[in-house]
């Protein structure tokens, strides 16, 4: 081998042990937000009468269907006449269902509530995001609508006005209509 070529080979691989010696190249990503829990639904107690095995006040999950009721009270009895209620209808907390008896004339049914008092109803012009994620089908991302549609247009007038609120419609609205007040 030449001496030039020895030389090249030389600096090769000096140059080669070089780029060994260097750091490694980390490659950070970029921090990101920790994820947030969603909101922890509380628990629904309902009292729940008329044709079943064992009438009685039960706690039963978040969302819970009146159907789920039904079966926690033991089920229906074999005069009951379930065409007469809504099955698929959400539970809300301190809520009555009475299960009718075939014959039995118009009872309370799940869709009778006694209306809350002004006093336990949340005020949808005072609200704060927190107060209006707690009502029936009101998430975080609903609550901040109606917080938004206050702000824009001012306080509302009637509590019919949140159907103005992108996402809340006619059955959203008659689950909340005795849960929410304009009132101070």
């Amino acid at each position: 081998m030449v001496n030039w070529q020895r030389l090249l080979l030389s600096l090769c691989l000096l140059a080669l042990a070089a780029c060994q010696q260097t750091a490694p190249i980390v490659v950070v990503p970029p921090p990101t937000a920790a994820p947030t829990a969603p909101p922890t639904l509380a628990p629904v107690r309902v009292y729940v009468s008329g044709a079943v095995k064992t009438p009685g006040v039960y706690t039963l999950a978040p969302l819970s269907l009146v159907d789920d009721a039904v079966k926690a009270a033991g089920g229906a009895i074999a005069e009951a006449d379930l065409d007469r209620i809504n099955l698929a209808l959400e539970v809300r907390d301190q809520q009555q269902i009475h299960v009718p008896r075939k014959g039995e004339s118009d009872q309370p049914t799940t869709t009778n509530v006694a209306p809350a008092s002004s006093a336990t109803r949340v005020n949808i012009n005072t609200a704060t995001l927190a107060d209006l994620d707690k009502l029936p089908k009101i998430g975080p991302a609903t609550a901040q609508r109606i917080i938004d549609y206050r702000t824009q247009n001012g306080p509302f007038k009637k509590i019919e006005d949140l159907k103005n609120v992108s996402g809340i419609g006619d059955v959203t609205f008659e689950g909340l209509k005795d849960l929410v007040t304009v009132e101070p």
